[in-house]
């Protein structure tokens, strides 16, 4: 595991002299006392993987014997229009999975309810006058909770008295009905179901082509070849800062997702050519959000396992009112052991918390409001004996401690004009801080500072959107959105490379504002033809640099069966805050921000598309790409080979200028058979390249460049019990991906200098060995009455394969030595819905 997701790592001064090369023998130590659920020691790893198993299998064991009994549950939800979002009354909704078949009708607010459904899995068929048909199938339908949903229909272009009824639904369909390609919704479901995924939607996203990860116990992504940094967090329509537990500034991941899955809601997933929308990101977008709360009954959810204990409640605020609250909280399991003398993790026990809400308050006539918030704080403290006779290594006299937290929160309002039209406005409030502090010990036990950092950044945001359908061809949306940036940064540490002297990188508070405006066009040429069409304006105010962006998208049905598509796009994204205010030393104490004025970094993203229905359940899909990178910020350096583009995180404190450029190619395919017929497998494949050139002019591979991806995910359900109300769900995932790159050591220049040399001028030329990975997933559900009961067991890297990070140098040896990747990790849940 690279420590990097969880606190910063004690060498992170000479990370950036050498190009940000993290230095790998304190990878080493903090990686083996990193998080336990996450990155156990190897023979504990085992032993807690056996007994947890075996804790499995027992309660699996006893529950297989109970009788099944009659249950049944509701399903509801509301029918609206895709583009306006206005209610379809008088749809028609059946659960065909029966029979009889049992059905309902919409309300005045496109509202339905079908009553006494028995438990399992049901095929819904929802039929409205001049629209498209849409099935949504095998739901999955507890004791414990409702179903709820909302379904958005396609109207017909063909005006016709009876429904228009196509081949076949597209599983995964965006939630954004101006999304081309690219891009897929990632079900709450899904995050569930496949392998070592644990709730979280960054994991889940993995098992997607073009998507990789560098780091086991992370959960940062690459999406085709691009920084982990370029990806795009937002919630509720508006950007947030990182969602994870123990994130560092300018990271896109952590070791935690800070979202719970008792509160997400569908999520779109984008790997490239964005809708117009979407601006400041250059590789990938999370657009999520929170579901509503049930407004007609108290529901709630218990977990309990390896990563924490969750509680969640729901409920209307009162009767016969249509709003409705949702809330979890969470705290670290490891955390609570701690507290009562159970310390299972070592000194170093990662603590971490979170909360999260969503209150929902419709009106009859001033339109929806909705209030929300998500919030995280979390901890890794390592501190020295303060005997130092105890002291039995180098690292033993340190003391290490890591904060971060990260917290949004919004209002939105949703108004509608007319059955065509409406408005949306979301104000923000939202902050994330990161702080750590290495310091070695003397014998009088006073500390001297190594590293110290202090980042701070908040930030207001406005969002105004206006959509218009204008008939069944044409929907406009256009809209703007305003972000106050507020940041206080610090960071200082000592320099090998100037004798060990105290240096200060970052010292800096202010503010600046960044603009973005859009808009939209939606254009179905034909019932089997459709175009999106727009552009997008970005402005940061901190040095004036803009961007105009143009995105086209084209999507054609040619066949029942077939589509092709091809979309292109011109996307930008501004440094993090760190980099504009970072420090260079110019002597007497002056420093120089030689970065302020870097411009925002762009690519050209060119994506064509190949889709083909084999039946109704399997889909075969193509995906060949281009994307442009230009602006990168680079040493002015002729000879230096350093590139921002190559860091995982915002911390540059090198002096840079957006001279650099870079190119991602390749080609993604996916064979996927959706769930059906109780089982389902997800095959994707992808070929890529990741070139970036500096200073030097040579072109080179990315950090990220790992050439190629096969995911292979698959999983089956039985149903036991009496009436067969239960299920055994087991699900496996196999990774076979290209190696981290890195840059190789010179070996004896370190020797004599005592401290890593690099060849700088092979640059992420070495590559470690293929990785491979396994993973799996096994539980069972057990409906009750009242509630329904759920046990699971989610063991990462099964067969405990310890793959390459890479090399890194021994100072206490003198010698080159190699690093790795967590071993096997097990995650046992117990979950309770009633």
């Amino acid at each position: 595991m690279n420590q990097a997701n969880y606190s910063n790592p004690i060498n992170i001064a000479q990370d950036y002299q050498k190009g940000w090369e993290k230095s790998q023998a304190e990878y080493e130590r903090q990686r083996v006392r990193a998080l336990p659920n996450l990155n156990l020691r190897k023979g504990y790893c085992k032993q807690k993987a056996i007994s947890l198993l075996t804790v499995f299998l027992i309660l699996l064991t006893s529950q297989l014997s109970s009788f099944g009994q009659n249950l049944t549950q509701t399903i509801r939800g509301k029918i609206i229009d895709r583009e306006s979002q206005t209610p379809l009354v008088g749809a028609s909704v059946a659960i065909v999975s029966l029979n009889p078949i049992k059905g309902s009708t919409t309300d005045n607010d496109g509202v339905f309810k079908i009553e006494k459904v028995p438990v399992g899995r049901h095929t819904l068929k929802i039929n409205y006058i001049g629209y498209q048909e849409q099935i949504i199938p095998e739901l999955l339908l507890g004791s414990g909770k409702e179903i709820i949903l909302t379904v958005g229909l396609t109207e017909s272009i063909r005006q016709m008295d009876e429904v228009v009824i196509t081949a076949q639904p597209e599983k995964g369909q965006p939630l954004n009905d101006m999304a081309t390609l690219s891009a897929r919704s990632i079900s709450v479901e899904e995050t569930k179901r496949y392998a070592a995924s644990v709730n979280d939607p960054a994991r889940a996203a993995l098992s997607y082509a073009g998507v990789a990860t560098t780091d086991d116990g992370g959960n940062q992504i690459v999406v085709r070849g691009n920084s982990p940094k370029g990806i795009l967090w937002r919630m509720e329509g508006i950007e947030v800062p990182n969602p994870n537990h123990f994130g560092e500034e300018g990271a896109s991941g952590g070791g935690i997702s800070i979202l719970s899955v008792n509160m997400i809601d569908n999520s779109d997933f984008y790997t490239g050519a964005f809708p117009a929308e979407y601006g400041n990101a250059l590789s990938g977008i999370f657009d999520m959000k929170l579901r509503q709360g049930n407004n007609e009954k108290r529901e709630y959810a218990f977990q309990a396992g390896v990563l924490g204990l969750d509680f969640a409640a729901e409920g209307p605020f009162k009767k016969n009112y249509k709003g409705s609250y949702l809330a979890n909280y969470r705290y670290s399991t490891l955390a609570i052991l701690k507290k009562v003398g159970v310390n299972i993790s070592g000194d170093a026990a990662p603590e971490f918390q979170d909360f999260s809400f969503k209150l929902h308050f419709p009106t009859t006539k001033a339109g929806i409001f909705t209030l929300w918030g998500i919030g995280g704080y979390s901890t890794q403290v390592q501190e020295a004996e303060r005997n130092s006779k105890e002291w039995k290594e180098k690292e033993d006299r340190f003391d290490d401690i890591f904060k971060s937290g990260m917290g949004a929160a919004g209002l939105s309002h949703v108004y509608f004009l007319n059955s065509k039209a409406y408005f949306e406005t979301v104000l923000s409030l939202s902050g994330n801080f990161t702080r750590y502090r290495y310091d070695s010990l003397g014998t009088d036990y006073k500390p001297t500072t190594f590293y110290r950092e202090s980042f701070n950044n908040y930030a207001g945001r406005l969002s105004v959107l206006y959509n218009h359908k204008l008939n069944n061809q044409h929907t406009i949306r256009v809209g703007a959105i305003y972000s106050q940036l507020n940041f206080d940064l610090f960071s200082e540490g000592r320099d090998e490379d100037r004798d060990n002297t105290l240096e200060r990188w970052v010292d800096n508070a202010g503010n600046s504002g960044l603009l973005q405006a859009y808009g939209q066009w939606k254009y179905r040429i034909a019932e089997n033809l459709t175009l999106n069409s727009g552009v997008h304006f970005m402005r940061l105010g901190l040095n004036g640099n803009s961007a105009l962006e143009p995105r086209l998208g084209i999507r054609w049905n040619f066949s029942g069966t077939q589509s092709l598509g091809a979309a292109f796009g011109t996307h930008s994204r501004n440094e993090s805050m760190a980099v504009y205010f970072a420090q260079q030393p110019l002597g007497n104490g002056l420093y120089s921000q030689a970065n302020k004025d870097l411009k925002l970094t762009k690519a050209r993203h060119y994506v064509i598309s190949y889709d083909q229905m084999l039946r109704e359940d399997l889909r075969f899909k193509v995906e060949t790409y281009y994307q442009q990178l230009y602006n990168l910020a680079i040493s002015p350096d002729p000879r230096s080979t350093i590139a921002a583009l190559n860091s995982e995180t915002g911390l540059i404190a090198d002096s840079l200028v957006s001279n650099g450029k870079g190119k991602n190619y390749g080609v993604e395919l996916s064979l996927e058979k959706f769930f059906t017929n109780n089982y389902y497998f997800l095959i994707t494949s992808s070929l890529y390249n990741s070139k970036f050139t500096a200073a030097d002019g040579v072109e080179r591979n990315t950090r990220y460049n790992g050439n190629h991806i096969l995911n292979v995910l698959g999983g089956k359900e039985f149903k036991v019990g009496k009436d067969k109300a239960n299920l055994i769900g087991a699900n496996v995932r196999v990774l076979w991906a290209g190696g981290n790159r890195y840059t190789p050591l010179n070996v004896e220049q370190s020797r004599l200098e005592d401290k890593a040399v690099y060849y700088e001028d092979k640059r992420y030329e070495a590559q470690a060995p293929d990785y491979f990975r396994t993973d799996i997933r096994v539980s069972y559900r057990k409906n009750r009455p009242k509630a329904s009961y759920i046990l699971s067991l989610d063991i990462q890297n099964v067969t405990n394969r310890l793959n390459i990070y890479n090399q890194y140098y021994d100072k206490d040896t003198q010698s080159l030595k190699i690093s790795t990747q967590t071993g096997l990790i097990p995650v046992l849940n117990y979950r309770i819905e009633f």
